[in-house]
């Protein structure tokens, strides 16, 4: 048994960027897919609609826990295809962010009144015009606030890869409990790196919901 030592907080600090990463390739994977499904899930055509919000329910009714497993574990059983502890969660992170910005970003195209496509319409331009220089930037303004705070939620649900031996904050904060024995002064710790991260977030967001009031 040794003492906590300047080592363990840079192994912290360290593994704090695997967590970065991680919500980085979950945001460059996850919003194309959450852009496709809200724009399906708000189509014209009910057949769409329908396979989006099957999707989405499918996703969002599926534990983030059971996704790691699923793509971790199932994966070799399944396809007997081993799977890079990267590539696993990565895909699993992916697949949860397309599921719950898909639908925040639905009802920020849903929140936009009828008449604004009409209106757009009306000066000739295409649905994809429409969308693109009238519908989307107001969309846009009403989803960023529920948008930032999903991503405090992402940030702490990555904590869960390190249920499949990825080590990135909170699994290397349990390895250096381990080897320490001081369990109070390692989470703690790592509680105040998230607390760091999710803090201005979450104040970010609060004042974006503020100033970018939908309701004037």
């Amino acid at each position: 048994m040794r003492s906590f030592s300047l080592i363990d907080l840079v192994s912290l600090v360290y593994a704090l960027q695997w967590t970065v990463l991680l919500v980085l390739l979950a945001l460059a994977f996850g919003a194309p897919l959450a852009l496709l499904l809200a724009t399906a899930r708000t189509s014209r055509f009910a057949a769409l609609r329908w396979l989006a919000a099957a999707v989405i329910q499918l996703i969002q009714g599926v534990p983030l826990l059971g996704l790691l497993f699923f793509f971790y574990f199932g994966m070799p059983v399944f396809l007997d295809l081993q799977v890079p502890a990267l590539v696993a969660v990565g895909v699993a992170y992916t697949l949860y962010t397309a599921g719950f910005l898909g639908d925040i970003w639905r009802g920020g195209i849903q929140a936009v009144k009828p008449a604004q496509w009409e209106a757009g319409a009306c000066l000739g331009l295409s649905a994809w015009q429409q969308f693109r220089h009238i519908i989307g930037p107001q969309a846009l303004r009403l989803s960023l606030p529920p948008t930032v705070g999903f991503l405090v939620q992402l940030i702490k649900g990555t904590s869960l890869a390190s249920i499949v031996g990825f080590v990135e904050l909170a699994r290397a904060g349990q390895v250096a409990s381990a080897a320490t024995f001081q369990p109070l002064l390692t989470y703690s710790l790592v509680a105040a790196i998230y607390f760091a991260l999710c803090l201005p977030l979450t104040l970010w967001s609060r004042s974006l919901e503020a100033r970018l009031n939908g309701a004037r």
